[in-house]
């Protein structure tokens, strides 16, 4: 008996099937990422619906949010048209809350004559679709200074 109860104590502590990483699925997520990058450089609508979710939203370091594929297109092209300059997504983390969910932060950065470089964090939300991963929020955020600390 006290084997048997052991046993179910260990399956109820066991991660559950799918949500520990997989080195194709952190490869797959980058990729998502990587084509996301991509999309926004060559002003492709198309390419950067196909990556969302249906439902998906994005925050904006500026507080803009676009909900649903049709805003975030029209936003995304908006906001590389106004604020050109090269984009790179580097992910430092990628974790697996629960099966087929994924959550992937990075520094995002923005380089250009007209903006010198522009430091970011980004964190995207994944889900996996069948065989294939799309995101299906993005939170985007300017860094802040440390508080001051409190007087006393």
């Amino acid at each position: 008996m006290h084997l048997i109860i052991v046993a179910l104590l260990t399956l109820l502590q066991a991660p559950a099937p799918g949500a520990q990483p997989v080195p194709r699925d952190e490869a797959a997520i980058r990729d998502v990422v990587k084509a996301y990058v991509a999309a926004r450089e060559q002003s492709d609508p198309s390419a950067i619906g196909a990556l969302f979710a249906d439902g998906a939203d994005q925050l904006t370091s500026s507080g803009e949010w676009r909900k649903g594929r049709d805003a975030i297109v029209r936003g995304t092209l908006e906001s590389s048209r106004r604020a050109a300059g090269t984009r790179t997504i580097t992910l430092e983390t990628i974790r697996f809350p629960a099966s087929g969910v994924a959550l992937a932060d990075g520094r995002y950065e923005i380089t250009g004559a007209q903006t010198g470089t522009r430091r970011m964090w980004t964190t995207f939300l994944l889900v996996r679709a069948g065989d294939r991963w799309r995101i299906t929020a993005i939170r985007n955020m300017l860094p802040a200074e440390p508080a001051a600390p409190a007087a006393r």
